[in-house]
């Protein structure tokens, strides 16, 4: 298939079966159940041609059932703009089933025995989309229908349809469905204990990956992470041809802040410096609570002078911080190392030298970046 062909191919499915996947998923269902009507709608006319069936109320049968097929597609095509939940789609194609079960039974004469798979057909299928009860509720009226129907076929013409040979194969019908409808009610609920059991398991994936790679204080990435970040980091190319610049940050003073204050305000100074830090970042770039009251950013496809930019900004912002209800001896402040990753040498390295940047920034009296 050439690139134009498999083009006009997308489009002309997104136009029939919708883009969104749960869509995409319930119109190719219709349209697979379409395909059975078809089938059935051919034997039976088939049937209708060799005489064994009324040929005027076969083609009747015909319109009513090619109408209902496209006319659920439609609906289903518009199921979200309209607000049809699946379950309620499910039960109006299901009633449209049984309705076609019934006429079939009426019109097809010696043959009418076999169309008693339908009523189970249609319970199986909609096992997907309805609850145990209403599939219940389903399996009672498709009986109550096609009960009606042979009771209304013996009336009109008991010698075709004798009242023994009809209720036998009604007691016979009821019987499989019933238990057809119960096998599938156990499956159903199994399918929903085990997709609620899914969606745990998931919830619970999701709050480990939490805990391994989320500072729970700050909510930054923690040092697990960011070693992780630093190594996908490494392998990747630059597309822009700028380096890598790696910041190492102190708070200044914090243990004062700490002993004077209390651990609680010390928490809150962690937030606020994070919140502060995350306001200045880009999206690519990381910030990582690298231990105590040390952070780590990384800033990728960066040039030395911007990374600079950054960090002053973030001093300016950073000095405005501090918990409203306390009164802090000095301004907030910090204490940062920066380096630039020197070619494809490990970031490991290139860590080590901004530790070493942020150790002389301290020794050289705090609140200033040492770039290195």
């Amino acid at each position: 298939m050439t690139t134009s062909a498999r083009g006009r191919f997308q489009v002309l499915s997104a136009l029939l079966f919708g883009t969104e996947r749960r869509l995409r998923r319930m119109t190719q269902y219709w349209s697979a159940t379409a395909l059975l009507y078809i089938l059935f709608l051919g034997l039976l006319g088939h049937c209708a041609a060799l005489g064994m069936i009324d040929a005027a109320s076969m083609r009747k049968l015909e319109i009513y059932a090619e109408v209902g097929v496209v006319l659920f597609f439609a609906l289903v095509r518009a199921s979200q703009r309209l607000g049809l939940r699946p379950s309620t789609l499910a039960a109006l194609q299901a009633l449209f089933g049984i309705s076609c079960n019934m006429w079939v039974y009426s019109i097809a004469g010696p043959l009418r025995g076999a169309t008693l798979m339908g009523l189970m057909v249609v319970v199986v299928f909609c096992t997907f989309a309805m609850r145990p009860r209403q599939n219940l509720i389903l399996t009672f009226t498709g009986l109550l229908g096609m009960g009606g129907t042979m009771y209304w076929q013996h009336a009109h013409d008991p010698v075709h349809y004798p009242a023994t040979v009809e209720g036998v194969t009604f007691l016979v019908m009821a019987l499989a469905t019933v238990a057809v409808t119960f096998l599938t009610g156990v499956m159903s609920t199994m399918r929903m204990r085990l997709k609620a059991q899914r969606e745990e398991l998931a919830a619970a994936l999701e709050t480990i990956r939490v805990l391994a790679t989320v500072d729970e204080l700050t909510a930054l990435a923690n040092r697990r992470h960011m070693h992780a970040v630093l190594a996908a980091e490494e392998r990747r190319e630059s597309t822009l041809g700028l380096p890598t610049c790696i910041a190492l940050l102190d708070i200044d003073f914090f243990k004062q802040i700490n002993d004077r204050h209390g651990h609680a305000a010390g928490d809150e100074v962690l937030r606020q410096f994070a919140a502060a830090g995350r306001a200045e970042l880009r999206a690519r770039d990381v910030l990582a609570r690298w231990g105590g009251e040390e952070f780590l950013l990384m800033l990728p496809d960066t040039a030395p002078q911007d990374a600079l930019a950054v960090l002053a900004r973030l001093r300016t912002r950073v000095a405005r911080l501090g918990p409203p209800e306390l009164t802090l001896e000095r301004a907030l402040s910090f204490s940062g190392g920066l380096t630039t990753r020197a070619g494809r040498e490990p970031l490991a390295a290139t860590v080590n030298r901004a530790d070493k940047a942020l150790y002389q920034a301290k020794s050289s009296g705090r609140d200033q970046v040492v770039e290195a």
